[in-house]
Order: structure tokens, then C-alpha cells, then sequence
């Protein structure tokens, strides 16, 4: 099951977010929280996170600076947690701040992970991604050729 959509919600004074009932299942086994490229914060499932890493981290030699600059980047901003009873995760003071996590929030489904951002911010990259969409696809696939 891929995720998709994109649901409301709000940390409460510590720092938890519910996560919609639809996906517990699949976080049933935990979470990694990681600090996006983006101002937002990415959410995997434990197996999807290390694929990721497999795939994209670990083929690179840390006898270079830059490999060793993204394995810090990439694994010193990833948390393991766990859903609570009431399907709540605990976010990381420096995810919520790098984020801006400081009210309402949105949870973006992004195929294989879960983007978690402020509402504000999810609102102008929305309208962004409105207005630049067909461009963005275009690029991708070499303006469909």
C-alpha cells in the first residue's frame, strides 16, 4: 500500500502527531523520522528507510568527504519511533524546528513515505506544485519524447 493524500492534523504540547487511522498497519513494526531536503519532515517504515539507504547512501565510499557529508546528513537526522496506543508518534525537537512544526500540520502521502509539514508551508509548496506541475513532469521524462 502506497501512501497517499494529504490529512490535517496538529502536534500537541508534546510534540506527537496522529497518524491517520488508514496507515497504523502499515507502521505497526515503527517509524523512521528523518530530516527532508525539503522544510518538512519525512516519515518511512523501517524497511522503506533502509532501502532508501541501500540504494542511494551506501553505494557511495565513505573515503570521501561528500559520501561521508550525506551518511551524517542522512542517518544523524533519522529517529526510530514507535506508534503509541493512540497511534501518535513523538517528534524530535530538531525535526519540529527544522520543519516549522509549530501549529496545524500536514501529512503528505508521497508514494513510498509520508512528508510531514506545516500547514503554511504544504499550502504555498501546493500552490507552487499547482503551478508548476506539467513543467516538473515534462523535465522528468524528457518532455515526453
Amino acid at each position: 500500500m502506497a501512501f497517499r493524500g494529504v490529512y490535517e492534523h496538529s502536534l500537541d504540547s508534546k510534540d506527537r502527531l496522529t497518524v491517520p487511522a488508514r496507515f497504523r498497519a502499515m507502521l505497526a513494526d515503527g517509524v523512521v523520522l528523518s530530516k527532508s531536503l525539503d522544510p518538512c519532515v519525512w516519515l518511512y517504515t523501517p524497511n522503506e528507510f533502509e532501502a532508501i539507504a541501500e540504494r542511494y547512501i551506501s553505494p557511495h565510499s565513505p573515503f570521501t568527504p561528500e559520501a561521508r557529508e550525506l551518511r551524517r546528513r542522512f542517518h544523524g537526522s533519522s529517529f526510530d519511533e514507535t506508534l503509541d496506543s493512540a497511534g501518535r508518534i513523538r517528534l524530535p525537537k530538531m525535526l519540529v524546528e527544522h520543519a516549522g512544526l509549530d501549529g496545524p500540520c500536514a501529512l503528505v502521502g508521497a508514494g513510498e513515505y509520508l512528508e510531514i509539514w506545516g500547514a503554511d508551508a504544504w499550502a504555498k509548496m501546493q500552490a507552487d506544485l499547482d503551478a508548476r506541475g506539467s513543467d516538473v513532469a515534462a523535465s522528468l521524462i524528457g518532455g515526453g519524447e
